[in-house]
């Protein structure tokens, strides 16, 4: 205990980091819409300080919730009060993190000289993807190339990989990273794109659909943000632009798109983890994209990976009517979920983001399903609350494996089903 101690003061004096020590997760768990209302009464208060990392919405789903210590007693008696039951889900918010800054500094001795030196099972900095993405285009330069669609607020590129075997080919989208804190989601993707490498020529499933398909791979969306969690806060969600006359930094990059832009599930707030920024598309990150899609003009499918709940969405999230293509979604979905679990028996529950997980609008795979992309989904990745948004690195390749089988099933679908 004395040694984590001294490492989380080491952490703030050197680093600067803000540390969590005492914060706890609670897991809530509401029965009716009375309780629902006490919770985002709760949310309201400021001077608490909480993180919600599921909002209360609707009773189907539990919240949870960051409590900092100097708030876990009038939140306890808050919530004992109006008999609304809580388990506590992360003991010590700060112990997690000190454990994953060990593991990362005890793997990182070494720098790879080539990607099959990178190492996949932990978690990496910025810098450190980048140098795997050049290494990865110049080991591969007749299968990929990249592509820097655009800068960040802070200057920082915002590279995509291209995987092609010929000009002319309409495309797929994968993004990772659009949440910087969702740090299984970048792993995730240098892990497929290592695994696009490997398996080309090998796999007659992923050769065929890239002898048909280019494949677009941006797996730090919000470069930003995710230097920030490894520099000074672990647990940041948004972008690090400043806001006008505020004093809270950064938008909720997927509550940023025009469809449904300002609509329920997203905040005017600029203090709010889903501040849906002062106009559609203000962010840098999100322009890049919408740019890209709209020049490209052939992309057929769109994946935008996130963590964590274990679901597999599809548009509509501002909307409980359905999408035209809801039928060919669902089944879609289905079967991928089923390739999911048949490698490690993980459950998956996948149907449209409002009927499915909340009502969220102005959302990435809304956006681009209404640009006419009908195979639009979004990943929830491990886990279901464990560990939230701290999955132990251990659990990294597992998690790219199954949902690799589940991207395979959307790109193979989307290939077999041109429209």
């Amino acid at each position: 205990m004395r040694g984590i101690l001294l490492l989380t003061t080491v952490f703030v004096a050197v680093f600067g980091r803000e540390t969590f020590v005492g914060h706890q997760v609670l897991r809530v768990t509401a029965k009716n819409d009375a309780e629902i209302d006490l919770l985002k009464e709760l949310s309201q208060l400021e001077h608490l300080q909480l993180d919600f990392w599921r909002e209360p919405i609707d009773e189907s789903l539990p919240v949870d919730v960051r409590v900092p210590f100097h708030s876990l007693q009038p939140v306890r008696s808050f919530l004992a009060y109006n008999e609304i039951h809580y388990d506590i889900m992360i003991e010590d918010l700060q112990a997690l993190l000190d454990e994953e800054q060990q593991e990362m500094m005890r793997s990182h001795a070494v720098l790879p000289r080539t990607t099959d030196d990178y190492d996949y099972t932990n978690y990496h900095t910025l810098d450190e993807i980048n140098s795997f993405i050049d290494m990865l285009v110049q080991e591969n330069p007749k299968l990929i190339s990249k592509i820097v669609i655009g800068q960040s607020y802070e200057g920082r590129p915002l590279n995509v990989l291209k995987f092609s075997t010929g000009a002319g080919h309409p495309g797929i989208w994968i993004d990772t990273g659009i949440h910087s804190r969702e740090w299984i989601t970048q792993a995730s993707g240098t892990w497929f794109a290592k695994k696009i490498v490997n398996d080309y020529g090998r796999d007659a499933a992923l050769t065929d659909i890239l002898n048909k398909y280019d494949i677009f791979m941006e797996i730090v969306v919000n470069p930003d943000g995710y230097a920030y969690t490894h520099t000074s806060n672990r647990m940041w969600r948004k972008t690090r632009k400043p806001n006008p006359d505020s004093t809270c930094v950064g938008v909720d990059p997927n509550r940023n798109w025009g469809t449904g832009f300002g609509g329920g599930g997203s905040s005017s707030d600029p203090c709010s983890e889903t501040y849906r920024g002062p106009y559609v598309n203000s962010e840098s990150e999100v322009k890049a994209i919408v740019d890209f899609v709209k020049s490209h003009g052939k992309l057929k499918a769109f994946v935008s990976i996130h963590s964590y709940s274990q679901m597999l969405l599809y548009p509509y999230g501002d909307t409980s009517t359905p999408c035209k293509d809801h039928v060919e979604l669902d089944e879609l979905a289905k079967k991928a979920v089923a390739d999911l679990k048949s490698f490690y028996g993980t459950a998956y529950t996948y149907g449209s983001t409002f009927n499915t997980i909340y009502q969220a609008s102005g959302i990435t795979t809304d956006w681009a399903y209404d640009q006419g992309i009908k195979y639009s989904y979004t990943f929830e990745l491990r886990d279901i609350g464990d560990y939230g948004f701290l999955l132990p690195a251990n659990q990294i390749i597992p998690t790219a494996q199954e949902t690799w089988l589940a991207l395979l099933t959307i790109m193979d679908h989307t290939k077999n089903n041109p429209y």
